[in-house]
């Protein structure tokens, strides 16, 4: 009866396949340090020859050996060519990623769009905060439409900036303009040439 990997004990670097994770438990087994030390050096060079590619890079050799403690559970009694990592540097928890706390008020909007709000009400009246004001709202227009495919109106755009700006600073009516073309490769000449005459492609 065949025997699903899910079912099977987890590997410790599954990039090596079960086989050689085998080979590893096999020379847990092997009692005589010469013939484990043999069978070690033999693994290592198996481990090698999976990736020829990554061979050149720094420190290689020392990876590989130790690839191999890990998979022994750093059981593995050999004579290491090299100073390998330590069971207890390998277990150490990665730190935890500081994720944001608060709320957003708009999701659709972004927190990043909040943090430019909230920067631009720091700023003096001129021509720094208007241009930022008029990146802010192209931003928010952007997410909007991204959220709603529907479309928004602009009014809705500025007076929601309003309302984060919670009277700072006045902002005007105006036309939000987005470049649809920002994607584009240029312009096309919808199949005529620059002299105004059409293409007219040529049948088989």
């Amino acid at each position: 009866m065949m025997e699903y990997n899910t079912r099977q004990k987890k590997l410790p670097l599954p990039e090596y396949g079960r086989s050689v994770q085998k080979m590893v438990d096999h020379a847990l087994t092997i009692e005589d340090r010469e013939e484990r030390q043999k069978c070690a050096t033999t693994i290592v060079a198996i481990m090698e020859s999976m990736f020829p590619n990554t061979s050149n890079q720094p420190d290689y050799k020392r990876k590989l050996w130790d690839h191999l403690a890990i998979m022994s559970d750093f059981m593995l009694d050999i004579d290491y060519p090299c100073e390998i990592i330590k069971k207890e540097e390998y277990m150490v928890a990665p730190e935890r990623v500081p994720y944001q706390n608060g709320e957003i008020n708009n999701r659709h909007y972004g927190r990043i769009v909040e943090q430019m709000i909230a920067h631009a009400c720091t700023l003096e009246a001129g021509v720094e905060r208007d241009q930022l004001v008029e990146i802010i709202l192209v931003q928010m227009k952007k997410n909007y439409i991204a959220w709603n495919k529907e479309g928004v109106e602009d009014k809705r755009i500025i007076e929601d900036l309003r309302i984060y700006v919670k009277g700072a600073f006045e902002i005007a009516d105006r036309e939000i303009r987005i470049n649809q073309n920002s994607n584009s490769n240029g312009p096309r000449n919808n199949g005529k040439q620059r002299n105004g005459k059409k293409n007219f492609k040529r049948k088989y």
